[in-house]
């Protein structure tokens, strides 16, 4: 049996990370999904929209994900220890560089092969977490605009 990780900040969960979970998906029998802490995604990415706990119960919910975690702040590569995967699957546009990571596992003595995923390009202008924030923020914004229009008649 081929365990699969797929690990990711999945707030405002979108097709991008269905895509890449299903990508992971194909590559073994078990995906397990590592959910990043809310320090973690403020350190490199934003502030989360949904909190880690509802983060990680969103991605339960998905019939393909058999298994999913929160990541360790302190040590990403605890987590790997403690899971054991066969397959390590980063997204197209994860920060992490390959190498560091297949140097960390050897280190640690971790025999999972680290796997880049195709970037997904089938999908709207609602692809991608900051698109969905820069979409709401503007619908805010006009939603204002138009009612200060409303005010000033």
């Amino acid at each position: 049996m081929v365990k699969v990780i797929a690990t990711g900040t999945f707030d405002l969960l979108h097709m991008g990370h269905i895509y890449f979970l299903k990508e992971a998906k194909k590559l073994g029998d078990e995906l397990v999904v590592v959910v990043a802490t809310d320090t973690t995604v403020r350190k490199l990415k934003h502030e989360p929209v949904n909190p880690e706990s509802i983060r990680l119960e969103l991605i339960k919910e998905l019939k393909i994900v058999d298994d999913a975690h929160i990541g360790y702040e302190d040590d990403i590569y605890k987590i790997v220890e403690d899971i054991k995967p066969d397959i390590i699957t980063l997204g197209f546009d994860q920060v992490h560089d390959e190498e560091k990571i297949k140097s960390e596992l050897k280190k640690r003595k971790i025999s999972a092969k680290v796997v880049r995923l195709p970037e997904y390009k089938e999908g709207s202008d609602l692809e991608g977490t900051r698109k969905i924030i820069g979409k709401i923020i503007s619908a805010y914004e006009f939603q204002k605009n138009m009612e200060k229009i409303e005010g000033e008649k």
